[in-house]
């Protein structure tokens, strides 16, 4: 899995698998698409107006959860 963000474009995209076939681009709401290939599985999410929805309630930092581990690791937001 992969977040990667682009400023200029203010456009982020969360990569959840490598593209191996053609996928078609579900448009879930102005600021909101999801890639799914033909047999269903969702290969990413691309965020538009990133910067916003990205901040939110966090206050502009990424919270990275791995429950099985119990562990938290927040990652502080650029810009």
């Amino acid at each position: 899995m992969k977040l990667t963000y682009d400023p200029r474009r203010n456009v982020a995209y969360l990569r959840l698998r490598e593209v191996t076939a053609e996928v078609d681009t579900i448009r879930i709401s102005d600021e909101l698409n999801i890639d799914i290939a033909p047999d269903g599985t969702v290969h990413g999410i691309e965020l538009l107006n990133a910067n916003a929805q990205l901040r939110g309630a966090d206050g502009g930092r990424l919270v990275v959860v791995d429950e099985a581990a119990g562990k938290e690791t927040d990652i502080p937001l650029a810009g």
